[in-house]
């Protein structure tokens, strides 16, 4: 039985998706715009399945947000605050050591790190604390230190960018977060985000990070100042970005979270928008190999229905994320491997446990206990 598409205007892209050619910005607009939310999902699904049949992926990771101190005062964000801040926090290198341990005796495949930007921690202290990490979990990989970190270490150890990066390498950095993308848009980067780097620094730190051998990630954040146009042209800038380097690796649209920001008179997304930011990234992202479903922030049920929009992958077990948490997100902050093996096999899909760049995967057998 063939799909019945709702909107006409579909019929054009789906000829292309079809036919595996690339898809315009209008494109792009026109699938923001249309009502026939279905339509897009089916369209992404055969991109999704053409990819990575019905595999979807997960990693066994944990958070590390060390400080949530920052000097940047972006008005999305309800996670970073002053020092004299009732709420500010300040791991020490051995608490975060200690902290990587705790969690499955630290036998995990990456620690996933990102926080404030500190004003009084030393370029040295970053370079430390991936020392120390990978000399007591050598094998584990460490993503830390989003575009807009590496800029602000640049500045703190007076170093070109690729200096910062090559030093950041060389001290036990295996790639970086997508995160501090939010929306390329000047004009709503102005309004959410003013003091933070603009959209093309963040495409230059990642080229770089690409140059000397490092993949990354690269994200949207969505559903507060932005339009549908904005939307479109920051997936075609990310586009164009992959066609020069090809090292990003996973795609994670992020839901906005409006709680606790000086955004809160906005609404939190809707479950049709976290579903359509998927399937559109989805669709508009051919040359990058996997879209993630963070369950954390759109929760695992939205998660689950991702897997048939476009989402190949639901990220991992995460352990004690601050920064969703801060803005309200009602995730539990941990799920056990076990857990995640359960929702993937609901979704219809194969689980696929997976290291950070998918190098080594491992396809789940059927048994499987819940832990609780």
């Amino acid at each position: 039985m063939l799909f019945e598409f709702e909107d006409s205007t579909l019929l054009p892209i789906h000829e292309k998706v079809t036919a595996g050619t690339r898809l315009s910005y209008e494109d792009g607009v026109t699938l923001w715009k249309t009502h026939d939310l279905l339509g897009v999902g089916y369209m992404a699904n055969i991109v999704r399945e053409r990819l990575n049949g019905d595999k979807t992926y997960f990693i066994h990771n944990r958070h590390i947000n060390p400080t949530n101190v920052c000097v940047l005062s972006c008005q999305f964000c309800a996670f970073g605050v002053k020092a004299d801040h009732p709420h500010a926090y300040e791991k020490s290198l051995e608490e975060i050591f200690s902290d990587a341990e705790k969690y499955n005796g630290g036998e995990v495949s990456e620690f996933h790190i990102v926080g404030g930007l500190h004003p009084d921690y030393p370029f040295e202290y970053y370079l430390d604390l991936l020392r120390g990490l990978k000399e007591r979990f050598p094998l584990v990989h460490i993503q830390a230190y989003t575009a807009v970190e590496v800029e602000y270490l640049s500045r703190l150890g007076e170093l070109s960018l690729k200096e910062t990066l090559e030093a950041l390498k060389e001290a036990g950095l295996g790639s970086i977060p997508g995160g501090g993308a939010e929306i390329f848009a000047k004009r709503v980067r102005r309004k959410i985000c003013g003091d933070k780097i603009t959209g093309e620094e963040w495409l230059q730190a990642h080229e770089i990070a690409h140059d000397i051998g490092l993949k990354s990630n690269a994200t949207m954040l969505y559903g507060h100042l932005e339009t549908v146009e904005e939307r479109s042209d920051h997936l075609v800038r990310l586009r164009e970005l992959q066609d020069r380097t090809h090292g990003f690796v996973t795609f994670i649209p992020l839901a906005f979270h409006p709680e606790n920001t000086v955004l809160d008179f906005l609404k939190t997304t809707p479950g049709q928008l976290d579903l359509r930011a998927l399937a559109v990234s989805r669709l508009m992202l051919d040359n990058f190999p996997h879209v993630k479903a963070f369950w954390i922030m759109i929760t695992p049920k939205i998660a689950q229905l991702a897997q048939s929009f476009g989402a190949d992958d639901m990220d991992g077990t995460v352990v004690e994320e601050k920064i969703i948490h801060a803005a309200g997100a009602a995730t539990d902050q941990v799920f056990h491997k076990d857990q995640i093996i359960h929702m993937i096999r609901e979704s219809g899909r194969k689980p696929v446990e997976r290291d950070t760049l998918y190098e080594k995967v491992e396809e789940l057998k059927l048994e499987t206990h819940i832990e609780m």
